[in-house]
């Protein structure tokens, strides 16, 4: 397996096929599993001898889907979760600890920015908020001997914000610590973080792994000794656990994410060069574009592709009138969806700071950049002719 190519490893990576000769790999619907003896059950519950034994532990169809994201990621082993907030859950348990410090991006998911800073404060964690793409200050907020984990996400949600992953790794381990990459934006398909350093990869499969908006899922991609002697036993107590079903719904997602992931960046590539040119927009954030801060490095570590998902301000004189515009332009969608999900086939529009970044204070929302006129757009498969024309639909009553 290790000498075939990405796309090849989507479609073809998995455990072994039953005595059936299945081509499409199997759905393994069983919370438990009949042991061939009780002393072959005793070594694998004792974890001395590899075997599934209940369904909270492992699933066939589970290991297929992390056998599958690990050899795209090009990591050791991967460690399946619920949902991609259960993989940042199930990586602080694993890692952290009364007393140790955290380094995070202030431009992170909003609910990654609220589980990590406010709720592990109260087990004695300690959160640095620095800006996304200000390496001096991420240095700057190290901890020599306390700080464990450095945690990023690139491109960032929702403006497209890129750091650089392999400044971030030699920082993080240059201070013992570990670092995380948040890959849902990009997924394997555009950027592998670990070729550039990085410790971990998460992922809410949810996303673009999954690519129709139909189940929930998570992952911790990572080395062999992570998953196993820090991320698996954590799991087995919490349950943080993906179920089978979803699992292998997320497993055939895998299969035509490059294909997706490069036709849904070209169409987005092509609406932010439109949004550009119209009038009623202040301005469009899109690593995709040659205007965008980080254009070059993200061209560098996402193999010349920006990514699915784009955002824009519309043009307004305070923040009650753009919220009032932002609402108008959404509320005149026809076709799009008003939807806070992102990485469908359908494209999918949503407020931010009224949705993913809501429970933000509004100065938190101020320094990450999230404007009340500010409108996010994950781009599908439609043809864009028609998704143009829908937005302009509102667009067209702000000029």
């Amino acid at each position: 397996m290790k000498s075939l190519h990405p796309q090849t490893l989507a479609v073809r990576a998995a455990v072994a096929r039953t005595a059936y000769g299945e081509n499409s790999e199997a759905l393994f619907l069983t919370s438990g599993y009949v042991q061939p003896s009780a002393e072959a059950s005793a070594r694998r519950f004792a974890g001395e001898e590899d075997g599934y034994t209940y369904g909270r532990t492992g699933n066939p169809t589970v290991s297929s889907f992390e056998m599958r994201l690990a050899a795209m990621e090009g990591t050791e082993a991967c460690m399946a979760t619920a949902s991609g907030m259960a993989a940042v859950m199930l990586m602080c348990f694993s890692l952290l600890k009364s007393g140790d410090h955290v380094v995070i991006s202030q431009s992170m998911f909003g609910s990654t920015l609220k589980l990590i800073g406010s709720e592990f404060a109260r087990f004695g964690v300690e959160t640095s908020v620095v800006p996304q793409t200000d390496l001096a200050a991420w240095q700057a907020a190290v901890r020599p001997g306390s700080t464990r984990l450095l945690f990023a996400e690139t491109p960032t949600n929702p403006l497209g914000e890129v750091c650089d992953i392999a400044a971030l790794a030699d920082l993080a381990h240059n201070a013992g610590a570990l670092l995380c990459v948040d890959n849902c934006f990009a997924t394997p398909a555009l950027q592998r973080p670990v070729e550039l350093g990085a410790d971990m990869v998460m992922h809410s499969g949810t996303k673009y792994l999954d690519g129709q908006g139909r189940v929930m899922a998570g992952a911790l991609c990572a080395s062999e000794a992570l998953v196993r002697e820090k991320f698996l036993p954590v799991q087995k107590n919490s349950g943080m656990v993906l179920s089978p079903f979803n699992a292998w719904v997320v497993l055939k997602g895998l299969e035509t994410l490059d294909l997706r992931m490069k036709a849904q960046s070209a169409q987005t590539l092509a609406l932010a060069q439109w949004l550009e040119s119209h009038p009623a927009v202040a301005r469009v954030y899109y690593p995709g574009l040659a205007s965008h801060p980080q254009h070059a490095l993200a061209m560098r570590q996402m193999g010349g592709l920006g990514g699915a998902v784009l955002s824009f301000a519309v043009k307004a004189a305070s923040p009650a009138q753009a919220r009032a515009r932002a609402f108008q332009v959404l509320d005149a969608l026809q076709v799009l969806s008003l939807c806070t999900n992102l990485g469908d086939t359908k494209t999918l529009c949503t407020h931010p700071a009224s949705t993913s970044h809501g429970k933000l204070s509004e100065a938190q929302r101020q320094a990450a950049g999230i404007g009340q006129g500010l409108i996010r757009v994950a781009v599908g498969l439609e043809h864009m002719d028609d998704i143009q024309h829908d937005l302009d639909r509102g667009l067209s009553t702000l000029a």
